[in-house]
């Protein structure tokens, strides 16, 4: 049972720290990245399809993306649903191919989006807190019921707490890593 509820809490931390990972490869940056087109969905069909699901995205240079659309017929949709997107993006349209230049990020805008990845970066520390909070809550009840001793419970709370520690630590790295990435030039 004491196992069970760290492991809980350190899978909870895991994914927290990777949902936070997922999130900050879809802001924008000066530079290229296929993750920046994966919000989008195409109308394809009448159905609401992912981008990656009607096309091929790859990078052609620092700061063009290339889209390769599996058919010709779905130029003008996908052409359609970037420019719907609120990346404020404008694709050049070459027979099946579309390329997405991305434009440079002015001063103000780049100050805006390392506000929106601290918001980011708080949203995963409140997951992460949130899960240090119900594993000592679970510890709590396991030694109310008399499964696990006091001592116990001190020394798994101190483990949970190492164990969010690093979590926090690791989400501030990855804070600081895409700041230096949004403010570079």
């Amino acid at each position: 049972m004491l196992n069970d509820v760290k492991k809980d809490a350190k899978d909870r931390m895991d994914k927290a720290i990777k949902s936070l990972d997922v999130r900050l490869s879809k802001i924008r940056t000066g530079r290229a990245s296929p993750a920046l087109l994966d919000g989008i969905m195409v109308e394809y069909y009448g159905t609401m399809t992912p981008l990656r699901q009607v096309a091929q995205v790859n990078v052609e240079d620092a700061r063009t993306l290339k889209i390769s659309v599996f058919d010709r017929n779905a130029t003008k949709e996908v052409e359609r649903a970037i420019q719907k997107s609120d990346l404020g993006l404008n694709p050049v349209v070459t027979s099946s191919e579309l390329r997405v230049p991305l434009p440079p990020l002015t001063e103000e805008r780049r100050k805006e989006l390392v506000k929106v990845v601290k918001g980011e970066i708080e949203q995963c520390k409140v997951e992460i807190r949130n899960a240090r909070r119900d594993a000592n809550n679970g510890l709590k009840e396991l030694q109310k019921a008399k499964e696990i001793s006091e001592d116990e419970q001190r020394s798994a709370e101190q483990e949970i707490q190492k164990l969010t520690d690093a979590a926090v630590k690791k989400s501030d790295e990855l804070f600081e890593a895409k700041q230096k990435e949004l403010m570079a030039i």
